[in-house]
């Protein structure tokens, strides 16, 4: 049976607690220090407020955070302005799920915090010693998994349930594909968004206007664009340098698409308006250039040794090694997934057929692609457990008709949920009430 994809909830969080990153020296200020912080207020969101310790919390890890990518840091007062927007949007999303009655039940968020564990290669113990490690209490971490898990929920019930692609959408989509087989296969896009209010005043237009005029100027002078991103942008992604990964035409905004065809692999677009606000593009590169819906496929099998608690992590990867040994010394690889895989393919032999870009999960899918033929991975680690992969065959080739259409469809909810996730955070942000407290610092 083939590995079903699925998506898991990745954490900011998590990428910081396994960094070599300390809190704990920022954190081990004079008590007298952190009460004073603790007690002051920067910001009213509705009826809750975020404190200025909760603030400048927030603000190390995001400084950390950039330092980690190697973007420069910006201006202080830009950043301290970013990360408080960014922690007002989260908490009228949160409110908004409260008053929905969305939570997350404390069993659900154990097997997620265990889940992430694994997929790190630790145990429950030595995550909660990593994070402690980091200065980072765990009572904290489950708060922050508990609210992505929560906010992720929200935007399914409020945006994705509600995003339908109809059959001639499909069709006219694969129609317009059909007659534009010249168009760049991906692109990888970072992304500035100036965000504009529901019936923005002119001066509000020329105000946001002039500062993304601003924003392609210092771009095109070499500024570095993960910088100015986290000093302007309203994006979700602004603080993780605005970069929006490769993205193929389909799963892109039409505005977007069009100044692209303008562009080579490094430019800066002009500011392009939308209803969400003004935008401004980089191109960072390109690929895949051909004929529409022709993929890389590759036929693979493999072997699957599940965790639980008779069979731990490290007894998983041991019993791997050797199956492994075994056919390198030329034991056939189907007779031994019969006997030992615990996946649904066994009886095949481990073959999971012909598999297409994204059948699988990220961990799996990136070990495949990699592979030559006939080659046998290292142990790998999935969600699912851990695998030994091989490759048969690989090939291109061009999608069925119901393949086609399956991936226009995804394709197109995937681009409108996108949007409509936008206006819809627009609309929750302009509707909340905030009184920011700054000054009283």
């Amino acid at each position: 049976m083939r590995i079903l994809h699925r998506i898991f909830l990745t954490f900011t969080s998590l990428a910081m607690c396994l960094a070599p990153v300390r809190f704990a020296e920022a954190q081990g200020r004079a008590d007298s220090s952190r009460i004073s912080l603790v007690d002051r207020i920067v910001a009213v969101v509705n009826s809750e407020i975020i404190t200025q310790f909760e603030w400048r919390e927030r603000l190390l890890r995001v400084r950390k955070d950039l330092q980690a990518r190697n973007t420069p840091l910006p201006d202080g007062a830009d950043l301290e302005r970013q990360v408080l927007e960014r922690m007002i949007i989260e908490k009228v999303q949160l409110q908004f799920a409260k008053e929905s009655g969305i939570r997350v039940e404390d069993i659900q968020l154990d097997q997620s915090i265990a889940r992430i564990a694994e997929n790190n290669s630790l145990s429950l113990i030595q995550f909660r010693q990593a994070l402690e490690r980091d200065g980072i209490p765990f009572d904290k971490f489950r708060d922050e998994v508990r609210n992505e898990i929560i906010l992720a929920r929200v935007r399914e019930r409020e945006v994705d349930t509600r995003i339908t692609v109809s059959d001639s959408e499909v069709d006219i989509f694969i129609s317009e594909q059909k007659d534009a087989p010249g168009v760049a296969g991906e692109y990888r896009l970072s992304h500035i968004l100036l965000r504009l209010p529901d019936q923005a005043s002119p001066e509000q237009i020329e105000r946001q206007r002039s500062r993304a005029d601003e924003v392609v100027r210092r771009a095109r002078a070499a500024t570095d664009f993960g910088q100015l991103s986290a000093t302007y942008s309203d994006a979700p992604e602004a603080l993780t340098g605005g970069d929006l990964g490769w993205r193929t035409p389909d799963r892109l905004p039409d505005l977007f698409v069009s100044a692209l065809s303008n562009l080579k692999s490094g430019d800066v677009s002009e500011v392009l308006r939308s209803p969400a606000g003004f935008h401004v593009l980089k191109l960072n590169e390109q690929r895949g250039a051909g004929a529409p819906f022709m993929v890389e496929q590759n036929r693979a099998r493999h072997i699957l040794i599940r965790t639980n608690d008779i069979v731990s992590e490290t007894e998983a990867r041991r019993k791997l090694a050797n199956i492994r040994e075994r056919i390198v010394n030329g034991v056939d690889f189907a007779e031994l997934a019969r006997t030992n895989s615990d996946d649904g393919s066994a009886a095949n032999g481990g073959d999971l057929g012909w598999i297409y870009p994204g059948d699988t999960v990220p961990e799996f899918e990136r070990v495949m692609r990699e592979l030559k033929i006939g080659e046998v991975s290292e142990a790998v680690r999935s969600p699912f457990g851990w695998h030994l992969i091989q490759v048969l065959e690989r090939r291109v080739a061009d999608m069925s008709d119901d393949r086609k259409r399956m991936e226009a469809r995804r394709s197109m909810r995937e681009k409108k949920s996108g949007e409509a996730y936008q206006e819809w955070l627009r609309q929750l942000r302009d509707r909340a009430y905030v009184e920011y407290r700054l000054e009283d610092r």
